[in-house]
């Protein structure tokens, strides 16, 4: 008789799920709003990052990895990094080209600037969008990485895995808790 596969333990409630769920869009909302006004005012790319990231991570932690990478967000993270440091390498290194210092931010004093809404497309702007997208990339990646390991490692040690040879607090020796004399079954003992 089969017996019934082991559920997981939930180990957010209703509560906590329901918040994450209503905080999500918000939170990437602030992180744009912080990554647009940077520049102006007090914020720049790398704090709309972090913020950005946050509310990724509080979705890995209320519903879990396996929910939380199906986040269009999460997918595009490693790709997200690496245009984001290319556009900020680019914005770094153009100027050099055209007989400027490096980190010459255009249109320069004096120039007209272009205009979306309100806010005005400058190079500085480029750049801490360029920031946004590796710390974004950076802290989900890392994320990433860290629950496909702990992942990993419950994979490897099975669904039924429990008790003391799997705890790490128990002791070196494993067998001694089925009663099994380690050093008499490996022939090393007396006899």
């Amino acid at each position: 008789m089969k017996s019934a596969p082991a559920r997981t333990p939930e180990v957010t409630g209703v509560l906590v799920r329901t918040i994450a769920k209503l905080l999500f869009l918000p939170t990437l909302v602030t992180a744009v709003a912080i990554l647009i006004k940077g520049y102006a005012q007090p914020g720049d790319g790398f704090s709309a990052g972090v913020v950005g990231a946050l509310g990724v991570l509080l979705q890995y932690l209320s519903f879990g990895r396996r929910a939380a990478e199906r986040l269009p967000l999460v997918g595009l993270a490693g790709k997200g990094a690496f245009a984001g440091l290319l556009i900020a390498l680019l914005v770094a290194a153009a100027p050099v080209f055209l007989g400027q210092p490096v980190f010459t931010h255009y249109p320069l004093a004096g120039a007209s600037v272009v205009y979306v809404g309100t806010v005005e497309l400058i190079t500085a702007f480029l750049f801490d969008a360029a920031v946004f997208l590796v710390v974004v990339g950076f802290v989900l990646g890392a994320v990433q990485m860290i629950s496909q390991t702990i992942a990993d490692e419950d994979e490897y040690r099975g669904p039924y895995a429990t008790g003391p040879e799997f705890d790490a607090s128990a002791g070196t020796n494993a067998g001694a808790a089925d009663g099994v004399d380690m050093e008499s079954s490996s022939g090393g003992g007396r006899r």
